[in-house]
């Protein structure tokens, strides 16, 4: 009965079908339940609406361009797209929160609960920046609400009602992450949604979200104490659970990488030979998923692609930062609980500007915007004078040197990360650079700030992109290679440098007329006043950034015994609050061999 009803209608469509999806409403009929599925994905808290830089300008096809996002005309493009849509469910598809807008950031993410429950989020997929702080920050605080700190300066903040943060309306889910110790899902695998028929019973739809797998070793959300499943036999396995408690219909939510081939120039309903993880992933899971809703690589499509049966299903991607709304309109047989395959639509709605910003989201938004800034002019510790990225002739600078010291005490902070030394890129052969800004004693330009104050706002933009410090293990001839990795031949035969900073208790001396490989002697590196020894185990701490190898010391690969301490950003708060007086450290850590 399933394939039947799957593939009457859908031959005679070919290959348009193939290309992209029907961008059309649902076709009315009285003897199906018509259910609308609304998502968006990897909002990451983008309150206010993002410039162009940040994804507010998108392709919309043959060369033109729209203005989008903004949680207000978010919410008014939710209410229109719901209207006459009794079975509405509006869900994400993960990276919810965990954002870069200071705003939310500097309240543990909490605005972004408020505003996702005042639209009537109803569930989440767990992407990989809901793992950002940890499962139980994910479980207990955002889900449920518990406050950890200071109440009012860590956490539970009074939202834009006058009430305390109370956590989320909504779940996650993800049936791919699990504990190390136990395999067991740290959040629900999926969610069941019921619909009533004309005759009065209900039919249910299940959602499956699953997480990409490369998640829990992510740099910001690297998390020692998780491991991910297999997508596919995970996908099966709860699709299979679900048929066992009656349900026929299935939509996959799953947080994973998708992109147009002209992501640039492509417009948001098409599909232009999208390729990825997530398509290799929707070519193979079962035909009983009926429905595919992605995120992750901030991208937008909308496609058909067929499932192992040969029956195409939608895949959809809402880009980002609250650009677009994925729409999917189900027709369920409400005898069988079957999805009429042939009657499935599926279409990107653009979150325009062009609409009045809902007035109840647009207060929310404005009372985070003036948190915002009330927190950025905290005033957090005096300085007796700049801290600079210029480098002397050995690469070394006051800033690199004083973020290293941070990374130094935040390990230091707990048993579990006791370190060695600290290691930070100051001017990385690629990626990011987490050494992003000097702390000139001269006031700046934020209100409240004075000569040799530091600000709230000031620690949080000059160090580090929500990455949490690393405490590993690597033995003193693995340290030697890290160290040697500053020089780095380029094709050209040219010699790139991209310094180390080091922690206080760390001092080096390096001859750069030898080769490249060969710049550093262990003997001439000082740790605590001994020399490094190659067949000794040091435990290095170290931004996840880097530990991973993404900003180019790939000599880090084969660490051993991660250990995750504080996240940039914060730590650097904590540390100004605990060193109420900060003086640059004269630059003697690294010598050049005369």
């Amino acid at each position: 009965m399933r394939n039947v009803l799957r593939r009457i209608g859908v031959i005679a469509a070919g290959t348009a079908l193939l290309g992209g999806a029907l961008s059309v409403s649902p076709a009315a009929a009285d003897d199906t339940v018509d259910v609308q599925l609304l998502s968006i994905t990897d909002f990451h808290g983008y309150l206010q609406p993002p410039t162009a830089g940040q994804g507010g300008t998108i392709p919309a096809g043959r060369g033109t361009s729209v203005t989008v996002g903004g949680a207000a005309y978010l919410a008014t493009h939710l209410k229109q797209l719901r209207s006459g849509h009794p079975n509405s469910v509006f869900f994400s598809t993960g990276d919810s929160f965990a954002g870069w807008p200071f705003e939310v950031d500097a309240f543990q993410d909490e605005p972004t609960i408020e505003v996702l429950n005042k639209l009537g989020l109803r569930f989440s997929a767990v992407g990989n920046h809901e793992l950002d702080v940890s499962p139980d920050f994910l479980v207990k605080h955002m889900e449920e609400g518990q406050c950890f700190g200071k109440i009012g300066v860590d956490s539970c903040f009074t939202d834009s009602t006058g009430r305390r943060f109370h956590g989320a309306d909504f779940d996650f889910q993800s049936g791919n992450i699990v504990s190390s110790q136990t395999g067991r899902p740290v959040v629900d695998p999926y969610r069941i949604e019921w619909f009533p028929t004309a005759g009065g019973k209900r039919v249910p739809v299940g959602f499956i979200s699953t997480t990409l797998e490369a998640a829990v070793t992510g740099s910001t959300s690297y998390q020692p104490q998780l491991r991910t499943l297999d997508q596919a036999q995970t996908i099966d396995r709860y699709t299979k659970e679900l048929k066992r408690r009656g349900v026929e219909a299935i939509v996959l939510n799953v947080h994973e990488g998708g992109s147009p081939k002209s992501a640039t120039t492509s417009g948001y309903n098409e599909c232009d030979s999208a390729y990825g993880p997530v398509i290799e992933l929707a070519k193979k899971v079962t035909p009983e998923i009926d429905a595919v809703v992605t995120g992750d690589w901030h991208s937008r499509f909308n496609c058909m692609v067929p499932d192992p049966a040969g029956v195409p299903r939608p895949v959809v991607e809402a880009g980002n930062h609250g650009a677009l709304i994925s729409e999917i309109n189900l027709s369920l047989d409400p005898r069988t609980g079957e999805v009429l395959r042939n009657r499935t639509r599926s279409v990107n709605h653009a979150v325009t500007r062009n609409v009045a910003p809902d007035r109840d989201v647009q207060k929310i938004v404005d009372h985070w915007a003036a948190r915002g800034a009330q927190r950025s002019a905290e005033p957090l510790a005096k300085q007796t004078g700049s801290f600079t990225r210029t480098p002397n002739a050995a690469g070394e600078s006051t800033a690199a040197d004083l973020y290293a010291d941070v990374q130094y005490w935040n390990a230091n902070r707990t048993r579990q990360g006791q370190a060695d030394l600290a290691l930070i890129a100051a001017r990385p052969a690629k990626g990011s650079n987490a050494v992003r800004g000097d702390l000139p004693y001269a006031k700046g330009s934020l209100p409240g700030d004075a000569d040799g104050r530091v600000l709230f706002g000031e620690s949080w933009s000059v160090y580090g992109y929500g990455n949490p410090v690393l405490t590993v293990g690597v033995k003193g001839r693995q340290l030697d290679a890290i160290l040697e990795q500053q020089w780095q031949k380029q094709a050209d035969g040219t010699v790139r440098s991209a310094p180390l900073a080091v922690s206080r208790n760390v001092s080096y001396t390096y001859d750069p007329t030898r080769p490249v490989g060969d710049r550093v002697s262990p003997r001439d590196v000082l740790i605590n006043g001994r020399p490094l020894d190659p067949a000794r185990t040091y435990r290095v701490a170290a931004l996840a950034y880097t530990v991973i190898g993404a900003d180019g010391y790939s000599a880090f690969a084969g660490y051993t015994a991660p250990v995750r301490n504080g996240a940039d950003h914060e730590s650097f708060v904590d540390y100004l609050r605990a060193h109420k007086t900060i003086s640059p450290a004269p630059l003697n850590r690294v010598r050049i061999q005369s």
